[in-house]
């Protein structure tokens, strides 16, 4: 549901993904919001009541649109960024639904009342601020589309990605084994499966222990919970 239904389906129509639409792997209907307006200027949003600036969108619209389009089944998304953040837990939970319905906002939001009477559930992808929620909306539909059966290939590659084990991935190489005098890793050269698969360990521990000690202490909280 959007103001911009020409901005859909998007960089979601290439590669892997525009492949499986094509396919009928997933599908995508994209809803015009403005098409639900009732009066002549087809307006959408209006002032917000206690003053500020920007507009907000009108919830007899966004109800009229929902209300129209919202199949009976799968879970009502809102793109806000107060919303819960996007993780990799929630796109495996949004991938096992049935169908989405989400709403991309505009302007300064969406008014409370329409939110709170079809209970929208407020997903974020991000601590920042877009024009919309479209990209918003994008971001997150790559993310659950390619954990639907049959959009990725080989299921090993959904295995070892960030966040699947609680850790960042381990660093990639590829031919050439020297390029500019920098070599590849000699532990990666070995043919040895099980110190290949040591070495990644470590260096994913090792990234997520640098770069993101949240995920860190976390990963270590659940592993000491596991053994005991």
């Amino acid at each position: 549901m959007t103001l911009f239904p020409e901005m859909f389906p998007g960089a979601l129509g290439h590669s892997l993904i525009g492949k499986a639409l094509t396919d009928g792997k997933w599908s995508l209907e994209t809803v015009d919001i403005r098409s639900f307006a009732r009066d002549k200027h087809r307006s959408v949003d209006d002032t917000p009541f206690g003053g500020g600036a920007g507009m907000v969108m009108r919830p007899d619209v966004i109800d009229a649109a929902l209300t129209a389009v919202w199949p009976g089944k799968g879970r009502r998304l809102y793109l806000s960024p107060r919303g819960r953040v996007l993780t990799q837990d929630l796109v495996k939970e949004l991938a096992a639904e049935p169908a989405l319905t989400i709403l991309c906002g505009r302007y300064e939001g969406v008014d409370q009342r329409v939110i709170d009477a079809w209970d929208l559930e407020e997903v974020s992808v991000g601590d920042f601020v877009l024009t919309g929620g479209e990209t918003a909306a994008q971001v997150m539909l790559d993310a659950v589309i390619r954990l639907l059966p049959g959009v990725i290939g080989k299921t090993e590659s959904l295995e070892d990605e960030s966040f699947e084990r609680g850790l960042l991935e381990y660093p990639l190489y590829t031919r050439p084994a020297d390029w500019q005098g920098r070599m590849v890793p000699e532990v990666l050269l070995s043919g040895h499966h099980a110190r290949v698969a040591e070495w990644r360990h470590g260096q994913s521990e090792y990234i997520t222990r640098q770069r993101r000690p949240d995920l860190w202490d976390r990963y270590v909280a659940q592993k000491q919970e596991q053994e005991g």
